[in-house]
């Protein structure tokens, strides 16, 4: 298997589980073959069935996160097309976005844990994440244009995290960016030592655990929508949105938490 998948039980009395994913090719980086891809699609797929799964945990395995697209698995698959290499390459490249774009919309939160390397596709992952913790080792790179080919399944993940400027500089340069620089520009959220990594993954899920699941799915659901819409134009959608949730059963209980001075039900204990 290319990928390993732990389900554990949420922390401190918390309600729900964590779904712990991680990248297990750790001879080439973690490359991402077509197996992987078809892996965490699935693993995605069974955690929004479950219902009870309050946030993904993605990292690699061996001192990387993901070196990017594996191009022996293209070539492959370039070869068992040779009447139409151009189709299934195209095929093969577009279940990766797919798989981006699945990551990016899941009212799961998702929380991505990168060392080494991150290129490429992995550069993509990082970025449909809700919350990025690097370690310093961390080094995101495109290295694709440097190949001949595109970043193209990741380019408007790019341009999302990243802006315009800033995914054009990186994108026709293979420009490289270090911890601090991914920091400095917004792409991840904090910078550990490798053996600090574990203990800012469990500050995060505590806080990510103290927030109602429906609310924070409602919540990621209408902001991604705010992205293309002027403000104007989501203000009824919003006000439903946010009805329904007050007079909900994660509103009243909140409400109720708050008012009698405890943790609501979702949450850790104290």
């Amino acid at each position: 298997m290319h990928l390993l998948a732990q389900l554990i039980a949420a922390p401190h009395g918390a309600t729900g589980r964590i779904l712990h994913l991680t990248l297990n090719r750790p001879e080439l980086r973690n490359a991402m073959s077509q197996a992987m891809v078809a892996e965490l699609h699935d693993a995605l797929r069974k955690a929004e069935q479950a219902g009870d799964v309050r946030a993904i945990v993605l990292r690699g395995a061996g001192g990387h996160f993901c070196a990017g697209a594996d191009l022996k698995d293209m070539a492959s698959a370039r070869a068992t097309a040779a009447s139409d290499p151009e189709r299934a390459i195209a095929e093969h490249n577009a279940r990766f976005g797919e798989l981006c774009a699945a990551f990016g919309r899941t009212g799961i939160a998702v929380i991505a844990v990168v060392e080494g390397a991150v290129m490429g596709g992995g550069f993509g992952l990082a970025c449909v994440a809700d919350v990025v913790i690097a370690a310093d080792s961390a080094r995101f790179r495109l290295p694709e244009t440097s190949l001949g080919m595109l970043p193209a399944q990741i380019a408007p993940f790019l341009v999302e995290r990243l802006g315009y400027s800033e995914a054009r500089r990186l994108a026709v340069t293979g420009g490289t960016l270090d911890a601090a620089g991914a920091l400095a520009q917004r792409l991840v959220h904090a910078v550990h030592a490798p053996d600090a990594l574990d203990a800012a993954v469990q500050e995060v899920l505590t806080q990510v655990l103290r927030c109602a699941p429906q609310a924070v799915a409602a919540t990621k659901a209408l902001v991604a929508r705010a992205r293309w819409q002027p403000a104007e134009h989501l203000v009824p959608e919003a006000a439903a949105a946010f009805a329904r949730a007050a007079t909900g059963p994660e509103g009243t209980e909140g409400i109720a938490a708050f008012l009698q001075g405890r943790a609501p039900s979702w949450a850790p204990r104290p």
